[in-house]
């Protein structure tokens, strides 16, 4: 919707022939966006062949589903072709990145990643939003000028791991503040769970070569804060329900919101280790998903961490 409002021809593929009947016949997405009338430009296919005709790919595949889509585009993507990674996470079976997931799976192409603090309907509704891209200087301005539109502000940079860390942390972060909500402790609890989640991101991001700028900015804090304050995030929501009693077998089933942390937690915790670096926030929040830590003993756990500076 955003590259069709700043008036670029797009084409969307789509795996589910139901949701390519609806955006070409209706003009709507009743099975994601229900509601949102779609620009009448907007053209929606079930095949890749064209895919080396775009001057843009832009992937808003699920983050565990991205290796089999790339995989899915091989010989059909020309040299420098820029593919845009949209979705947040880290790839669980590898520990690796998105944008080293891309790297592995299409190294002709020129890499870029967007992200930031934004949700769906709020963009669709051209609620004002403002995200990173990021790719080789001349590329992430041109997908700025592509993108951009006076309700969408794409800021350009060249971090490529800062965007694609902080994009996946926040999600696991959003699950922790969701479940000290849904455990009623308050929002003195939650602050300083928010603040020292984004330590823990900082940590990481300089072991991994990210840049503190874009760790501070729109794809690491500014995220963070909306996905881990937000009932509309469906991280947060998980957590939320996680605290009030509900299983994460009920809330994985299918039909449910996808929650992109729920997978990227213990994968973001053994890429830390391997980097030496310590995430007691996240390692509590996979360890919770993956049944070894309780709620109950969750916070004392955290509150009885050895006193260190701040």
């Amino acid at each position: 919707m955003v590259a069709a409002q700043a008036g670029r021809r797009v084409t969307i593929w789509g795996r589910e022939p139901d949701v390519v009947e609806s955006i070409n016949s209706r003009h709507d997405n009743a099975r994601f966006l229900p509601g949102v009338r779609l620009p009448d430009s907007l053209a929606a296919t079930g095949s890749l062949d064209d895919l080396g005709e775009a001057g843009a790919i832009l992937v808003v595949v699920p983050a565990q589903h991205l290796r089999e889509t790339l995989e899915a585009f091989a010989g059909r993507v020309r040299s420098r072709q820029p593919i845009v990674l949209c979705a947040k996470g880290i790839e669980r079976a590898s520990g690796k990145l998105l944008t080293e997931v891309l790297a592995e799976c299409s190294p002709e192409a020129t890499p870029a990643i967007l992200s930031g603090p934004s949700f769906a309907r709020d963009v669709a509704q051209r609620l004002p939003t403002a995200v990173t891209i990021a790719s080789r200087k001349q590329t992430a301005l041109r997908l700025q000028e592509s993108l951009g539109h006076p309700t969408f502000r794409p800021y350009a940079s060249n971090d490529l791991t800062g965007v694609a860390l902080g994009g996946a942390a926040k999600n696991v972060y959003a699950i922790a503040c969701g479940i000290v909500s849904g455990l009623g402790l308050g929002d003195s609890a939650r602050a300083a769970l928010l603040a020292r989640s984004f330590a823990e991101l900082c940590r990481l991001g300089s072991a991994l070569g990210a840049k503190s700028d874009t760790l501070m900015g729109l794809s690491g804090l500014g995220d963070l804060v909306l996905t881990a304050t937000s009932s509309t995030s469906r991280n947060y929501s998980f957590g939320f329900h996680l605290g009030e009693g509900r299983s994460r077998r009920e809330l994985t089933a299918a039909g449910q919101p996808l929650a992109e942390g729920v997978e990227t937690a213990a994968a973001l915790v053994a890429r830390a280790g391997r980097q030496n670096i310590e995430l007691p926030v996240a390692e509590a929040v996979a360890d919770i998903l993956e049944g070894r830590l309780s709620l109950e003993a969750a916070v004392p756990r955290l509150m009885a961490r050895p006193f260190k500076s701040e």
